[in-house]
């Protein structure tokens, strides 16, 4: 099987989809850019998106780059339980997010981030803390958007990794740039349709061009006994469990989610992350298999890099008009998460960066609105230059999730309890950062008694994981006793061992040490904070954009 023709398009051919599929996504946006514009508009939309839009754009939005690429790499390298770990727990961080969103609208129904929310409850520190993590966060994401892109094209046509890159980056920016989150919006709703036949027509192609189930059942051998183990202790230890407490950490301090959050009717907020849960979660299981399927029938990925496995696939096993499709499908995939980087990154810089601290209190809409625009394009071209030197999809996701996992505990406990302090916001997230990297990436020798007392933290982030999954459906009590208990359960598995798992220690280390810190310090404090005041502080920038326009900020 790995001695397969592989199929690749024609340079002219490739160039054709790619200019097709974005000249429509320009078509369907123009009427956008002829309204009226405003900066509220641009950033959130009309903030009452009903229901089919929200849900279908925030299903396009969570399933980016790392969700077909890496999913199939995750079945590739850890067999049946790749796939699953991978969908599954992606999918439960939706589900378990839309209780917070319901509050963050609740305390801020005109917030256009999550920055904004933080900057009303303590001020420019928090801010800051989150300004910070949603440009590593939305730019590692744009990165591996078009990293994802440019293996696309590479492997299915002449076209090198980089003019793939560069071809699919110029137009993700030609149709949102001058739109803004309307653009991601529509384009999502029209993206989401085409990816859910990626599932229902393709897979089941690629298995019986294969050979069919009998196919994989004679070719099981090539699997190795964790590989052939559906509870396989290394995939748990290396992706399940680190994923797990990424996607979390992901959900809450993703400005994409934040934003989208903001845009949908309060009353259908719900609805749509269910609806996007199961969407999810049954499109990305099944571009798992894929990886599975190459791994069970012995093929070899191109260059060796698992990232090649998914087109690989398709162009080794679909007929002609199906590759050119499969193509387009994940071309749309992709485009709808990295627009929605765009947008995200754009709408920081605008309302965090600009509006709350270079404005001074004199908003000019106008230059708000420029300002927007340059951001996208500046992220365009660091993300073009960054995805030039082909980095790892996997790698970034863990390391992107590990980042928000050390601001986590401090958002959530901001918006539900009166005695944190800006002190213990930025204190708690900036040494669970240093943590954070120290753990991942072995910056220097730590002694034994020091890995120890990480461990301890790392054990307790364990337990902080679970625990506010059951808060936001049960309540603090409950969410307390769970993190207890899973924290003392998983005692004896973490102590002395986790250092080994670098990806799994950092993010539970991030999560631990950001909790005890802002738990401690903010215990001590004496403030009383009145939530209402929230509303008052933060308010949208309704004003139409005219030429020299001002407004006071609130």
């Amino acid at each position: 099987m790995a001695g397969e023709d592989l199929f690749q398009v024609s340079t002219p051919t490739m160039i054709v989809i790619l200019v097709a599929f974005y000249g429509a996504m320009l078509v369907i946006t123009s009427w956008i850019a002829r309204r009226r514009e405003s900066v509220d508009a641009y950033m959130v939309s009309t903030r009452r998106v009903g229901f089919g839009i929200a849900a279908a754009s925030m299903t396009a939005t969570w399933i980016w780059a790392a969700s077909y690429y890496g999913a199939a790499t995750a079945g590739y390298t850890y067999g049946l339980s790749g796939p699953v770990h991978y969908g599954l727990w992606g999918a439960l961080m939706l589900l378990f997010i839309y209780p917070f969103g319901q509050r963050f609208r609740q305390l801020a129904p005109n917030a256009h981030t999550l920055a904004e929310i933080m900057w009303a409850r303590h001020g420019a520190a928090s801010e800051l803390a989150l300004v910070v993590s949603n440009f590593l966060g939305s730019g590692l994401s744009l990165i591996v958007n078009v990293t994802a892109a440019g293996a696309l094209v590479s492997v299915l046509s002449p076209l090198t990794f980089f003019q793939g890159v560069v071809v699919t980056a110029v137009g993700i920016l030609a149709y949102t740039v001058w739109s803004g989150f309307r653009a991601s919006l529509i384009t999502d709703f029209v993206q989401v349709s085409a990816l859910m036949l990626v599932t229902i027509v393709v897979i089941p192609i690629i298995l019986f061009t294969i050979g069919g189930p009998a196919e994989l059942a004679a070719n099981t051998g090539n699997l190795t006994a964790e590989q052939a183990n559906p509870f396989s202790m290394e995939a748990i230890l290396h992706q399940g469990a680190p994923f797990f407490a990424a996607v979390l950490s992901y959900a809450i301090g993703n400005q994409t989610i934040s934003q989208r959050i903001f845009a949908v009717r309060p009353d259908r907020i719900k609805a749509t992350f269910v609806t996007a849960t199961f969407g999810y979660g049954a499109i990305v299981i099944g571009l798992g298999t894929l990886g599975l399927i190459a791994l069970i029938v012995g093929i070899k990925p191109i260059g060796d890099d698992p990232n090649n496995i998914l087109p690989q696939m398709a162009g080794t096993y679909l007929p002609t008009v199906l590759v050119l499709a499969f193509a387009l499908l994940v071309i749309a995939s992709l485009s709808s998460t990295a627009d929605s980087d765009l947008a995200a990154l754009s709408s920081v810089v605008m309302t965090d960066v600009y509006a709350k601290n270079l404005a001074r209190g004199r908003i000019h809409t106008g230059r708000m609105l420029l300002l927007g625009r340059l951001t996208m394009i500046v992220s365009m071209a660091l993300a073009v230059w960054v995805a030039s030197l082909g980095l790892d999809i996997l790698v970034l996701l863990v390391i992107a999730g590990g980042l928000w996992g050390a601001i986590v505990f401090p958002v959530i406990a901001s918006v539900y309890w009166a005695k944190v302090t800006n002190a213990a916001f930025a204190t708690s997230v900036l040494i669970a950062l240093a943590g954070f990297f120290v753990a991942r990436f072995n910056l220097f020798p730590v002694p034994d008694a020091v890995l120890y007392f990480m461990e301890a933290f790392s054990i307790i982030g364990g337990g902080v994981i679970i625990g506010l999954m059951t808060f936001a459906f049960l309540g603090r009590r409950a969410g307390v006793g769970a993190g207890i208990v899973v924290a003392i359960a998983l005692a004896p598995f973490f102590w002395g061992f986790v250092r080994d798992y670098a990806e799994l220690f950092a993010v539970t280390l991030a999560y631990g040490v950001s909790t005890v810190l802002c738990a401690g310090m903010s215990y001590l404090s004496k403030q009383n904070f009145d939530f209402t005041t929230i509303k008052d502080r933060v308010h949208a920038f309704h004003i139409e954009t005219e030429a020299g326009q001002e407004t006071t900020s609130p």
